[in-house]
């Protein structure tokens, strides 16, 4: 069993005017493994940020409070060691990364994952088949990362990563955005299919509910002004779908 668990936790930036920006201000919440999490929420009430403290951006200043995975300070770690202990995050708009093969990006964040190099001919076959699961075109392994992709290449670029490295918790931030229909039930599959196979727990950061219709997920939550307002099941998000953020957005102020 993993658990990431955040306490209390708080998170500041620097903005471009040059004064403090108070972005997070207390969130608590626990992730086991196997179990999917939805943070819903109006723009900028900080769902990002907390994805990003999670994965230890370096923008984000964390003030107060905790985030451990196992027990472990996640705030101890840099970003490539909290990678290697297991934490994953999808970004929202994916970075292109000129001169890099994907083929290459791939096999070097298994490599550092796993502690050692797959074997190639197994891997090969690996990579083959998550592709052609995610419907991703053979040619694209050998174009570099993210240059030159429309969003929802990029986006099953992101679930093809999250399918071979196999953490214990994935981040997911507004997957869903910019997908079509066809592309959205892709991606959607290949977040169903880590978890399934990985007993992987799922931290999913979206606007709408159109993404849990296919990642059904068994707790959402309300994130409102840096912090979460309230907690529930599926029923949850049909209220925020057929009501919209008012309500909450009120409780909190």
């Amino acid at each position: 069993m993993t658990t990431l668990a955040i306490t209390d936790l708080h998170v500041e930036v620097d903005t471009p005017e040059g004064t403090v920006k108070q972005i997070l201000t207390g969130v608590d919440l626990t992730v086991e493994s196997g179990t999917t999490h939805a943070i819903m929420g109006p723009n900028g009430s900080g769902k990002s940020t907390l994805s990003y403290a999670i994965a230890g951006h370096p923008k984000y200043r964390v003030t107060q409070g905790s985030i451990t995975l196992d027990g472990e300070d996640l705030l101890a770690m840099t970003v490539d060691e909290r990678a290697r202990a297991g934490v994953f995050l999808a970004m929202q708009y994916p970075v292109e990364v000129p001169g890099v093969s994907t083929s290459n990006f791939l096999r070097t964040a298994a490599t550092a994952v796993r502690g050692e190099p797959p074997k190639l001919r197994h891997w090969i076959k690996e990579v083959k088949s998550a592709m052609a699961q995610l419907e991703i075109d053979p040619a694209f392994a050998e174009r570099s990362v993210n240059e030159g992709f429309s969003g929802g290449e990029k986006k099953r670029q992101e679930v093809l990563q999250l399918e071979l490295l196999k953490p214990k918790i994935a981040v997911l931030d507004e997957t869903d955005s910019g997908l079509d229909v066809d592309a959205l039930r892709v991606v959607s599959d290949g977040v169903n299919r880590y978890q399934q196979d990985n007993h992987g727990g799922v931290l999913l950061i979206t606007h709408y509910t159109r993404i849990l219709r296919y990642i059904r997920p068994e707790f959402v939550h309300v994130f409102v002004g840096g912090r979460i307002v309230e907690s529930g099941g599926p029923e949850l998000a049909d209220e925020l779908d057929a009501n919209g953020y008012v309500r909450f957005a009120q409780a909190a102020v």
